[in-house]
């Protein structure tokens, strides 16, 4: 017996598809809190991205500013020589991505929420929540997100 392809049939299989890779996209298990304990350089808590990913090197961290990674949305500064921090950034706000990192914040151009480098605290809102930290650890010259 031989069967013939139809629209139908693959129509059903691509819906099935879909479905299963939706299901499993929403499911998942664990706290959904946003902080899991890590060894950032400084020791402090964050919370984890896409594994291993070298986002730049040191050098490239203004002392006192950051720098937006766009692609893995990503903010890393440093507060102070050699204390590097990650966060989200993604503004708690309306989930924009930030614009800018100056004057010691980090700033989301939609509607002026900014948040300070050393803890992604709210330093101004609209913004009522802190960006959630990101895992990063540093390996030679290398920032890693992890």
């Amino acid at each position: 017996m031989t069967y013939e392809t139809t629209r139908r049939t693959v129509l059903l299989a691509t819906g099935a598809t879909g479905a299963a890779a939706l299901v499993t996209a929403c499911g998942g298990g664990g706290d959904d809190s946003g902080s899991a304990s890590t060894q950032s350089p400084t020791g402090d808590d964050a919370t984890s991205g896409p594994a291993g990913q070298v986002l730049a090197n040191i050098d490239e961290i203004p002392v006192g500013g950051g720098k937006i990674f766009k692609d893995e949305k990503v903010v890393v500064t440093q507060p102070d020589q050699g204390r590097l921090k990650a966060f989200s950034a993604i503004c708690t706000h309306m989930h924009c991505l930030v614009g800018s990192v100056s004057d010691g914040t980090i700033n989301c151009p939609c509607h002026g929420s900014k948040f300070k480098i050393a803890d992604g605290a709210v330093a101004h809102g609209p913004a009522t929540q802190p960006l959630p930290a990101e895992q990063i650890t540093v390996e030679g010259n290398s920032i890693r997100l992890t």
